[in-house]
């Protein structure tokens, strides 16, 4: 099974939707996505499997040294596989190669490990307001 991965590939709003409502288990939502990371985003990476996409990872910055993952998502029969490390690799590099010097995430507590031990993230002291 050969996989690819694709920084700022081109992809269809209604594939991301679909993927989205499958990982983040909710009603497929109407959202321009092009739109959205075009105008937020230092990049993204969408994995393919003969040419369906299976993971989007979104990259957002803030025109400095720090990016930040959002939106990881790998479609159920893919996971477990390292696609989604992979996402985050390819996503890594290329922050790096912008000139980021750190890589964000923040995630619900059943995917510590897949951060920290399968793409190396290291834990950290943050904070949050929930608006």
């Amino acid at each position: 099974m050969t996989i690819t991965y694709e920084w700022r590939g081109d992809f269809d709003d209604a594939a991301v939707n679909a993927l989205h409502a499958e990982g983040f288990n909710y009603q497929a939502l109407d959202v321009d996505w092009l739109t959205r990371v075009q105008r937020h985003s230092l990049g993204w990476v969408c994995a393919r499997h003969d040419g369906n996409l299976i993971g989007f990872v979104n990259v957002v910055w803030d025109g400095g040294v720090h990016a930040f993952v959002l939106d990881t998502v790998v479609a159920e029969s893919y996971r477990r596989s390292g696609t989604g490390a992979e996402l985050i690799a390819e996503a890594t590099r290329q922050a790096r190669e912008a000139g980021c010097e750190w890589l964000h995430v923040d995630f619900e507590d059943d995917l510590r490990s897949f951060y920290f031990d399968a793409c190396g993230f290291k834990p950290t002291t943050a904070g949050l307001i929930a608006l």
